[in-house]
């Protein structure tokens, strides 16, 4: 990617124009790391990006992007602009095509406002990017208030980038971020959800918990979770303390490269808790139905977010299923086959040995399982069915809804290894459903 993006460069330079790598690619590369894509500025205006290069499109002519398509890849090449008054909360009235430096100076953070000159290798500063860079600090360019007032969405951004890399908020910035935290709801639930899902996937997701709940953006984004603080457990389960503390343990029990369900059913499997809490006449917590009931409220939060339909699907199966862990030592094998055959399952285990690890300890179930996943292996969980529809009807039997009941049953004594072969399930359903009775 990156010897095209310098030929691309080469290219606009040839014509006489300046360009130049710009934003967070640059902050990628003065840290030695790998841009996953790179973006170019340069003072040529979009009319003539579009006749230097034979393929592109424009994504927002307005504001002087164009997206250049060069050996199968894609890259924004954008005129260098000053920005005009922002009534929206995220997108300028008008741009003013302008200089490098004074581009640099509309960007949001510094550690983001820096640009690249290939030829030459030089990086050119105009806003103390590399400076921030060193000191690990996250740093509005200009006036916090202002950036923050232009384009909401920045709040969380600078939450994702000290998640991201470690970074700490510089005050001004932060002491801002405050301020402003309840405005974040005018931005779309769609460009809201990018940012989350970028904070919970990062493997210092539990710092980008603890800033999203420092900065008041948690309450106004997830009052769900909100919710959670000061809900107390029962301690001889939970010792870690209320279900806010709970699942934030959880969150940095995870993997470093979860799914994005699994992160997200940590975040919502106790949910239901706070709505469903009462103390029984023994003086005990209870949480009755708190599954099923956070189940429905994670369904509702993600279609709020604009998540996807599996997404949503997947998530809200892991909440619903959950409690159904501490029964797995006491089930059926035809019933257990079928709990572990789902999809999501994977993700479900992965998120039962956090919920135990973070509080009480007790990993046995999780052990069962894994060790009965082991002793599955050998063959399909849910093997091919014996029978079908057809055979039922050559038996005489007549069609009807009861034909599903009597195939789950073949299949229940299949999965129990009592029925081994086709014969063996024909002769059961003669002696189970004689002629006329089924």
């Amino acid at each position: 990617m990156e010897a095209t993006a310098r030929s691309l460069v080469d290219r606009l330079r040839g014509t006489g124009h300046l360009a130049y790598f710009a934003g967070g690619c640059v902050r990628d590369l003065v840290r030695g790391q790998t841009p996953k894509d790179i973006d170019i500025a340069t003072d040529a205006r979009p009319e003539e990006v579009q006749k230097i290069f034979r393929r592109t499109y424009a994504v927002g002519a307005h504001f002087g992007v164009v997206v250049v398509l060069e050996n199968d890849q894609q890259f924004e090449v954008a005129t260098f602009r000053s920005d005009g008054a922002y009534l929206d909360g995220r997108h300028p009235v008008e741009v003013n095509f302008s200089s490098p430096e004074e581009d640099a100076r509309r960007r949001d953070f510094t550690i983001n406002g820096m640009f690249y000159d290939p030829p030459n290798d030089a990086v050119i500063d105009f806003v103390g990017g590399r400076q921030d860079l060193a000191a690990r600090l996250v740093r509005a360019i200009g006036d916090p208030a202002q950036r923050f007032a232009e384009d909401r969405l920045r709040l969380l951004r600078a939450i994702r980038f000290a998640t991201a890399l470690g970074f700490e908020i510089e005050p001004a910035t932060w002491k801002a971020i405050l301020q402003v935290a309840p405005t974040i709801v005018q931005i779309s639930a769609e460009r809201i959800r990018e940012e989350l899902v970028r904070i919970f996937l990062s493997p210092q997701r539990t710092r980008g918990w603890d800033l999203l709940d420092a900065s008041g953006l948690m309450k106004q984004i997830l009052p769900e979770l909100e919710a959670m603080k000061g809900c107390e457990q029962p301690p001889q389960f939970h010792p870690e303390g209320d279900v806010f503390q709970h699942t934030r343990i959880m969150l940095g029990l995870l993997p470093n490269e979860p799914s994005l369900p699994l992160v997200l059913s940590v975040l919502f499997h106790d949910i239901g808790k706070p709505p469903t809490a009462s103390v029984d006449p023994e003086g005990r917590i209870r949480f009755n139905g708190h599954d099923r009931i956070g189940a429905e409220m994670t369904e509702a939060l993600m279609e709020r977010l604009r998540f996807s339909r599996a997404e949503i699907e997947a998530t809200v199966e892991a909440v619903r299923q959950h409690m159904v862990f501490k029964d797995v030592p006491n089930m059926r094998v035809s019933r257990l086959k079928r709990f572990m055959a789902r999809p999501t399952f994977a993700d479900e285990l992965e998120l039962h040995r956090v919920d135990c690890a973070s509080s009480h300890g007790m990993l046995d179930n999780y052990e069962f399982l894994r060790q009965k996943r082991e002793e599955f292996a050998s063959e399909p969980i849910i093997p091919p069915p014996l029978l079908t529809g057809h055979d039922l009807i050559a038996l005489g039997l007549k069609p009807g809804p009861h034909f599903g009941e009597i195939l789950e049953a073949v299949e229940t004594r299949q999965l129990e290894g009592e029925l081994r072969d086709r014969d063996e399930a024909l002769s059961w359903v003669k002696r189970k459903y004689p002629l006329g009775e089924a």
